[in-house]
């Protein structure tokens, strides 16, 4: 694998760990920029929606870029949102930053994996964007856990400040390692992407990808006020449940892809979302046992994140078969309902916690979770989706 991939993969580990690493520090930032929990929840959850708008409108404004240019710069605005990060004064700059740097993370995702594919032969394509993916694993498993740890061990400030470091060190790597030019297609005007959503089949599977991770962000964005005033879990065991957490969701992402091919979407997304509800019910329960607690926060991150290549295979297919020349846009539509779900499941998450307290997020995350499985019960058809070809999920 050229290196030139690597150096995408070190910038997807440092947007991976921004993105999610908040979650485990949201009470240390509350406590210090003296705002409330469900206040710095909005950290989580403007930072999908920026992600949710920008990715279809900056995608394609910027589509004639030069992309080799257009990585680099990202890379640089997402080093300098995470600089002011860092060194925020008050909470409204802080949420600022977050935003802006945001921005840079949707259109970095809508076109690494292209500029990926095409760093490679055709037949390699696949395992180039699996390896550019593979930096957002990696912060799931370690990046996040141990920038938590950072950060209720010195301070808030400082995983910032270390995924500034992270970030100059993939634009010193992208700019040394990335070829000249870049091959690509400008993708379609927003216009034509937005008629996308007309289509039945495409919006159901974008209603389940929301519904779904939105259940998953209800109680994910609030884990560590969670886990630390209901099972009574110190600073360095939220970390332990999040490396676990983390670990389960690697697990769940490759069985849901498999799971997919064997039983259609239909099936596999009912599957999956029945699993993920189950999981959710159990954590009031399981909140008061140090030992429980941690075998559900493995079961809930291997059902909440399977459903990912699920719902994204049935994308791609059913684009394949309805709008062939638009596959690229409906499955990045997909990845903006899996950041609308998060800034929608933030927001719940916080109003809930506001009304009656942590313990009731997760019969909240229930509901969404219900919701999502009853869309794909009434809505799929009942004909399984037939998997999609990997060269197209490269793509």
């Amino acid at each position: 694998m050229p290196r030139s991939v690597l150096s995408l993969a070190i910038s997807t580990f440092a947007i991976g760990t921004t993105e999610f690493v908040i979650v485990g520090i949201i009470p240390s930032i509350a406590g210090d920029l003296r705002v409330s929990l469900p206040t710095a929840g909005l950290l989580v959850s403007l930072y999908a929606l920026s992600i949710t708008i920008g990715a279809p409108l900056f995608t394609a404004l910027t589509g004639r870029v030069d992309r080799r240019k257009l990585v680099i710069c990202l890379m640089v605005i997402f080093l300098l949102g995470n600089l002011v990060a860092g060194f925020a004064p008050g909470f409204g700059t802080l949420l600022a930053a977050r935003v802006i740097t945001a921005f840079a993370h949707a259109v970095f995702f809508s076109v690494g994996a292209a500029v990926a594919s095409s760093l490679v032969p055709r037949e390699k394509a696949n395992g180039a964007v699996a390896v550019m993916f593979g930096g957002l694993t990696v912060a799931m498993v370690l990046g996040v856990p141990l920038g938590s740890w950072i950060g209720e061990t010195f301070d808030w400030r400082l995983p910032f400040l270390v995924v500034t470091a992270l970030a100059a060190v993939s634009v010193i790597a992208l700019l040394a390692l990335l070829p000249k030019e870049i091959p690509h297609t400008p993708p379609s005007s927003l216009l034509s992407q937005l008629r996308l959503l007309r289509n039945g089949r495409l919006v159901t599977m974008y209603l389940i990808t929301a519904l779904g991770f939105g259940a998953n962000f209800v109680v994910f964005t609030y884990v560590s006020p969670l886990l630390t005033s209901a099972t009574g879990f110190s600073d360095d065991m939220v970390n332990v449940g999040l490396v676990l957490f983390g670990a389960a969701t690697v697990v769940g992402n490759f069985w849901g892809g498999r799971l997919a091919d064997r039983l259609g979407t239909k099936q596999a997304v009912i599957v999956v979302l029945l699993g993920l509800t189950a999981t959710l019910a159990f954590l009031p329960v399981t909140a008061h046992s140090a030992a429980a607690a941690l075998i559900n926060l493995a079961v809930w991150g291997f059902f909440g994140f399977a459903i990912n290549p699920v719902v994204q295979t049935g994308v791609v297919t059913v684009a394949e078969d309805e709008v062939p020349e638009s596959v690229g846009a409906a499955s990045g539509f997909n990845i903006a309902a899996f950041n609308l779900g998060i800034s929608g499941g933030s927001l719940i998450g916080g109003r809930v916690l506001a009304g009656s307290g942590v313990l009731s997020t997760p019969w909240a995350a229930v509901a969404l979770a219900l919701a999502a499985a009853a869309v794909a019960g009434l809505a799929l058809k009942t004909r399984a989706v037939r998997p999609a070809p990997m060269e197209e999920l490269a793509k």
